[in-house]
């Protein structure tokens, strides 16, 4: 199973593999995330969530300001305990994002796959 390297898009997957919902930046509107997106498209009290993994290209934002909450904490009032990322949030977005120490902290096992950041980077080429 690997990642969508769709720019922005995230992909929630249950415990069997099962491809629960999927989500990308400015999906339904300028200022939704990825992550937002795709948690919004499930009922908060699905029991699939729980044992269900996060896919992202780049790490769940810790900093918002267009939204109530950041993506990690829509994460974190969620049942999901596991975070697939590829790329940490570059500082040109967020100065100091700190979404993987904070899940961490919460106890959500959060792997970093570094041999898929060039490829995030590529096609999130217009961020930068």
């Amino acid at each position: 199973m690997g990642i969508d390297l769709e720019p922005h898009r995230r992909h929630h997957r249950g415990a069997d593999g099962e491809e629960l919902a999927h989500g990308y930046s400015r999906e339904t509107d300028a200022h939704v995330h990825a992550e937002e997106s795709a948690l919004a498209k499930l009922p908060a009290d699905d029991p699939r969530l729980v044992g269900a993994t996060i896919y992202s290209t780049l790490e769940p934002c810790s900093e918002r300001r267009s939204r109530p909450f950041t993506c990690t904490q829509l994460i974190l009032r969620s049942p999901v305990r596991r975070v697939v990322i590829a790329w940490r949030e570059p500082s040109l977005l967020v100065a100091d994002c700190v979404g993987v120490e904070v899940l961490g902290e919460a106890g959500v096992e959060v792997l970093e796959l570094p041999d898929l950041a060039d490829a995030a980077r590529t096609v999130n080429a217009h961020l930068l």
